[in-house]
């Protein structure tokens, strides 16, 4: 699955999951654009990890809740390295709550970032993609997009949202050669997840046949196979990349 030549944007590119798939296919030779938001000097970092594993890579800001930003985003992708291969649409925020509790400004700042960012970045890839008629979107949606979760009703409702998303626009594009798919990732060993009490960590893991956490890598690694030639004929579809839990 090597990825030399290969332009690949992740948006949340310098921390957590997206920084392990930014370094993933950086690895593979590919060129990256890592976007971030806010911590300019670790998406410098990711960056610089990226060109010692001999692939290259820029740091680009852009808030993927402006569609003006997305633009801005390919734009700089294309005039630094030509084209735009692969998009990882991996930014994400949560604001969990109970809904009697949460709120609005909650709720639409969560489907802002994950729903309509995802949907953004598609929209400022799409006219690239289409024109050269090749391209893998592959956007990170979650496992409680599927199957739900309390006091998450925002992030279920924008990882959901994702799904379908996903393959609706992988009709619209399948046509041009443009393939999009998503990943669900389930109990992910972060550093947002290394606070939560541990009660809650083992009634997660008593829903996990496997008998335990899946890391970063294991994300990146679900990515690398969508974003090659080996699933070339994979399109509109989820991934699950959770242990077993559904």
């Amino acid at each position: 699955m090597g990825m030399k030549g290969t332009t690949v944007i992740v948006t949340g590119g310098n921390s957590g999951i997206g920084r392990e798939i930014a370094l993933s296919f950086g690895n593979k030779g590919a060129n990256v654009v890592v976007n971030y938001i806010v911590n300019e000097e670790t998406a410098i970092d990711t960056v610089s990890h990226i060109k010692n594993l001999g692939g290259d890579a820029i740091a680009v800001h852009g808030d993927v809740t402006k569609l003006a930003d997305c633009d801005r985003m390919i734009a700089t992708a294309t005039e630094t390295f030509g084209t735009v291969d692969v998009l990882i649409n991996n930014s994400g925020i949560t604001r969990d709550n109970l809904i009697l509790r949460m709120k609005e400004e909650d709720f639409d700042q969560v489907i802002a970032v994950n729903l309509k960012g995802t949907w953004n970045m598609s929209k400022a890839v799409a006219r690239t993609m289409t024109k050269q008629r090749s391209g893998s979107i592959i956007n990170i949606s979650s496992v409680v997009g599927i199957i739900g979760n309390a006091g998450q009703s925002n992030y279920v409702a924008s990882k959901a949202g994702i799904i379908g998303l996903t393959k609706s626009l992988a009709k619209e594009f399948g046509a041009r050669g443009v393939r999009v798919n998503a990943v669900a990732p389930g109990f992910i060993e972060t550093k947002m997840t290394e606070n939560l009490p541990s009660e809650v960590k083992k009634q997660y893991m008593n829903q996990i046949p496997l008998g335990t956490f899946g890391k970063p890598e294991d994300i990146a690694n679900a990515c690398l196979f969508l974003a090659s030639s080996k699933a070339s004929y994979i399109t509109g579809q989820v991934l699950g990349v959770n242990g077993g839990m559904i």
